[in-house]
């Protein structure tokens, strides 16, 4: 009897498959970095490449209503692909040969599957969170010693404004020639001592 056995046992078939996905990661990844172009510019170095200018701080405050519909979506979305194996084998005349009560068992367990699907979906509907609450502007109060009545003055009255838009005419000054003149419009006077 032999002792060697040429079959890899299946531990060694896992370890096979392991080492070989590492190896094309590995092989993939390489090729990549040695033949892709490396060409930088301030376009590809910016933060997004949308066309979109970045503006401001990026430590903003998201509205959480985002993660919300999503997370909500994705739920929903995810829940009815089971609706499809369900609505493959829910007709098939052999499992219906089989046990007469197939069809009523799936069509009930369907009906709560979708009946707890949409008692989710109201729940999340009554609660609110599917309404897109835009936050209101108020204007904010600051409680100082002015009285109202001199803000009224002042926005009451009307002011100039000038036209930013409107080019500037600026005159030419015309030099003119200064004749030398003879004589001197200052003379000093100078008084004598008296002797």
């Amino acid at each position: 009897m032999d002792d060697h056995p040429t079959q890899l046992s299946a531990y060694g078939s896992i370890l096979l498959i392991g080492v070989v996905g590492i190896l094309l990661v590995c092989v993939t990844m390489f090729m990549a970095k040695l033949l892709a172009p490396n060409k930088p510019n301030p376009i590809k170095l910016s933060t997004y490449e949308c066309g979109e200018e970045t503006t401001g701080s990026s430590w903003v405050q998201f509205n959480p209503r985002f993660y919300v519909i999503a997370l909500v979506f994705l739920l929903f979305d995810v829940e009815l692909i089971f609706v499809f194996p369900w609505a493959t084998v829910f007709g098939q005349s052999e499992l219906i040969a089989a046990d007469a009560r197939w069809g009523w068992f799936t069509m009930i367990e369907m009906a709560i599957f979708l009946g707890i699907l949409i008692l989710g979906l109201v729940y999340v509907w009554v609660r609110g969170d599917l309404n897109w609450v835009k936050p209101k502007h108020k204007i904010p109060t600051v409680d100082t010693g002015i009285p109202l009545s001199a803000y009224e003055a002042l926005n009451s009255r009307q002011y100039l404004v000038k036209d930013y838009k409107a080019t500037e005419v600026v005159e030419e000054v015309k030099e003119e020639t200064v004749q030398p003149k003879t004589s001197v419009g200052f003379k000093p006077r100078f008084k004598k001592p008296n002797a």
